[in-house]
């Protein structure tokens, strides 16, 4: 397997007017891994999967997919034909019935897999005769995903997949994922369910008013954060600002206790903190979700 990135930007960034939707993105996603991209509304995660996809055009910087630079007409076409993507509205014509679609797809594709056709039909309990129209929209999530899946992507994008799932149909979509990466496809998918990224991501971005404010392994993130939670006999107003060590991504206070967010330098925070007289110490691990709330609250 290739170590070169399948998606790679420089600067990247996409304005209309005044209005900034993408800054200076330097995106990297790696092969053959579950990439997560996370944010609120609004934070520029379809804008960037969409000048990803050739749809719109930067504004300023670069980018390749797969090799091929994403501004460029013929480059975009060479690699959408080892890319699958599934849109946030899950678009599909609606007048075809499930039968009539997969067969319409399946003729682009001359690797096409008739056996994940198979085996998903079954697992997602799609009725092959209804028309899409009268589908649900989990129902056409699922569909949408079987149409990705069946096509033997080299990289698979997702915008906010689970979008209409019942909790089975989010279980039945993660394992789809993982198989799909074990079997060497690279996964890029947008998501508002932190849970759901944290039970699969290899790597986790964090897009916050169109900027970048996270790139790290989850596993680097459960290693390296901690909120640590101390008790000192008073509080002078001084004692935070001797804790602004490196690492420290913010302090609260509440009487005689401080809580101190820290992205690494934990150790050192600690004992820094027993030189300052604390009395208690404790350190815990902090999940995904306090990571994220944590980067969107400070930019």
């Amino acid at each position: 397997m290739t170590s070169e990135p399948v998606v790679e930007t420089n600067g990247l960034g996409k304005s209309y007017g005044r209005i900034s939707a993408v800054r200076d993105l330097n995106l990297t996603v790696g092969p053959g891994r579950i990439t997560a991209f996370l944010g609120l509304n609004g934070a520029g995660k379809s804008t960037t999967i969409r000048m990803l996809l050739g749809m719109i055009r930067p504004t300023e910087g670069s980018g390749t997919v797969l090799g091929r630079r994403i501004d460029d007409p013929a480059g975009s076409l060479e690699f959408r034909r080892r890319v699958a993507y599934v849109s946030e509205d899950k678009r599909l014509y609606g007048y075809m019935t499930v039968e009539q679609i997969i067969r319409f797809t399946s003729s682009f594709y001359p690797d096409w897999r008739a056996d994940v056709v198979r085996t998903l039909l079954k697992q997602y309990d799609l009725p092959p005769d209804r028309k899409i129209r009268s589908l649900s929209k989990g129902m056409r999530t699922k569909l949408a995903l079987l149409l990705a899946l069946a096509r033997r992507p080299q990289l698979l994008i997702l915008d906010e997949p689970s979008e209409g799932l019942d909790p089975v149909g989010i279980e039945d979509l993660l394992q789809s994922l993982v198989a799909q990466c074990a079997e060497g496809t690279a996964v890029f998918f947008s998501s508002h369910q932190i849970a759901e990224v944290e039970r699969v991501a290899d790597q986790v971005c964090i897009l916050h008013q169109g900027r970048l404010v996270l790139d790290a392994s989850l596993d680097d993130l459960r290693l390296s954060y901690r909120q640590i939670d101390m008790v000192f006999p008073s509080l002078p107003a001084e004692l935070q600002s001797q804790l602004q060590l490196e690492g420290v991504e913010s302090i609260r206070t509440s009487g005689h206790q401080m809580s101190v967010f820290a992205s690494r330098n934990a150790d050192a925070i600690m004992e820094r903190a027993r030189d300052l007289h604390a009395g208690s110490i404790e350190a815990a691990p902090v999940g995904l979700r306090e990571i994220f709330l944590q980067k969107v609250k400070e930019n």
